[in-house]
This record gives C-alpha cells, sequence and structure tokens, in this order.
C-alpha cells in the first residue's frame, strides 16, 4: 500500500508516481495543509455539519497522514487511473476513493493557487499571468487528449451525434480534449482551457477560446541569430561520395512483358 513515508526516502520513485521532487512536495504539503483547514474547518465535517466530538476521534482512515492524502490525489492527477485501480495502490474500495478524489481536488487546486501555480483558465487572462512571464515570454501551445467513456446509443439521434463528435481520428477512441500553453523556460503549465469534445481540432479550439497572449518588447529575436557566414551544415569535402555505393539503389531498364 502507497504512503509517502515509504516514498519520501526513494526520489526517484516519488518524481514517477507526483512529477514532484521531495522538496517540492514539501513545499505543497505546506499549502495543502492551510488550504485543508480553510476548506474543511476542525469543528465541523467534511459534510459541513458541527462535529459532536473531538476532531481525530473514531475509525482512523487508511489515509492517515495530510501527506498521503497530497500523495493520493497528485498520484491519480498524474497517472489518470480507473477508481478501482487507484483505491486498490492505498487500500480503499471505489467508492471510497471516489469519496477522497472528490473531497481533496478543491484542496489541492486552492493550494496551487495561494502558491501561484495554478494554471489560468480565463483566456483574457493569460497575458497578465505571472507563470507566462516567468523566464520572458515563450510559450508552447498543444491539444491534449484523454480516454473517456462512448456515448450511450439507445438508438436515439442525439446519442449517435455524441458519438461523431466525441471519436478521434487521431486516437482511434472517444476522448476529450483541452489546450495548454506551457511556459518553455519552466515548463510550467500557463493556460488550461475549457474541455471540448475530442473531434474538434486543436487549431479551432485554440481559435474559440480567443487566448490573449503576453507582448513581446519590439526588437525582441524570437530566435537566436546566426552570424554571418556561419555554414547550417557541415562542408563535405570535394569527391566525397555522400552515399556509400553499396547503399545505391540499383536502376534497371524497363522489361517489356513477356508474351506467352
Amino acid at each position: 500500500m502507497l504512503n509517502y513515508h515509504q516514498l519520501k526516502e526513494r526520489p526517484r520513485e516519488l518524481l514517477t508516481a507526483t512529477g514532484l521532487t521531495p522538496t517540492e512536495f514539501e513545499q505543497l504539503l505546506a499549502a495543502f495543509e492551510s488550504a485543508s483547514t480553510k476548506e474543511y474547518p476542525a469543528e465541523r465535517t467534511l459534510q459541513g455539519k458541527p462535529r459532536q466530538g473531538q476532531p481525530g476521534a473514531g475509525a482512523k482512515g487508511k489515509l492517515k497522514s495530510m501527506a498521503d492524502k497530497l500523495l493520493f490525489v497528485l498520484v491519480y492527477q498524474k497517472t489518470n487511473p480507473l477508481q478501482t485501480m487507484h483505491g486498490l495502490q492505498f487500500g480503499l474500495s471505489q467508492g471510497q476513493a471516489n469519496y477522497w478524489i472528490h473531497h481533496l481536488l478543491p484542496v489541492l487546486q486552492q493550494a496551487l493557487r495561494e502558491l501561484g501555480q495554478a494554471p489560468e483558465r480565463r483566456a483574457a487572462a493569460v497575458a497578465r499571468s505571472a507563470l507566462a512571464h516567468e523566464g520572458g515570454p515563450a510559450l508552447v501551445i498543444d491539444g491534449t487528449e484523454r480516454p473517456r467513456q462512448r456515448p450511450q446509443d439507445r438508438q436515439r439521434p442525439q446519442d449517435k451525434t455524441q458519438q461523431k463528435q466525441y471519436y478521434s481520428g487521431k486516437k482511434k477512441t472517444h476522448t476529450d480534449k483541452n489546450i495548454l500553453l506551457v511556459n518553455e523556460h519552466n515548463r510550467k503549465v500557463v493556460y488550461l482551457s475549457e474541455t471540448v469534445a475530442g473531434k474538434t481540432h486543436d487549431k479551432k479550439a485554440a481559435d474559440e477560446a480567443a487566448i490573449v497572449y503576453p507582448q513581446v518588447p519590439a526588437g525582441t529575436r524570437r530566435y537566436p541569430q546566426v552570424p554571418a557566414g556561419t555554414r547550417r551544415y557541415p562542408q563535405v569535402p570535394a569527391g566525397t561520395r555522400r552515399v556509400p555505393s553499396y547503399l545505391k539503389i540499383p536502376v534497371f531498364k524497363a522489361m517489356s512483358p513477356k508474351v506467352c
């Protein structure tokens, strides 16, 4: 069963499971604990009702510490497993995994916002995003798809329309799509678009999002300048064979069909 106590001394496995180094995990953990206190005050239960007993009383769950809860939600975000499979890794049933996913995701999102690391969801605010300006405005845009459940076909026209709308010819399955903007310098996600049908072309989805990009200062070179006279490819000495003779394809003369 996975827990943070096991992984904190194994940085490579922690990085693979969560995408974070031990130092980054500890920094996020502090904000995660603060956000959890605000989202779920100690005097109330997780359902928002007044607490009858003392905090921490009663049966102890599988996710005992706040670090284990953060690990649980980060692994889910990083690997996108089935809830049944994700629950098996932490000793939880599918229902328990579903319960904790929905309770911990808002806390994680709030923690990232407090640290200033949450991707922008408003296309018009990208130009003012601090993440977009770290190291200079150098952004990479791309579309990302993830599998989704195939829309039901109950012989209704709207079901067949949805099946065509969500079927991605690129992935050969039904998908959802989002447009991402990533800072080329620090590789952080600057913008995450609204979810669209997987069949939507990346260019169309980006145009419909109407992203406002940061302004590049006048005179700034987007690509490094190549000095005058610099050869882009190494010079080949005169008389050197570019293709070895044994790799050349022999040319055969066309032969007339044999008449039987």
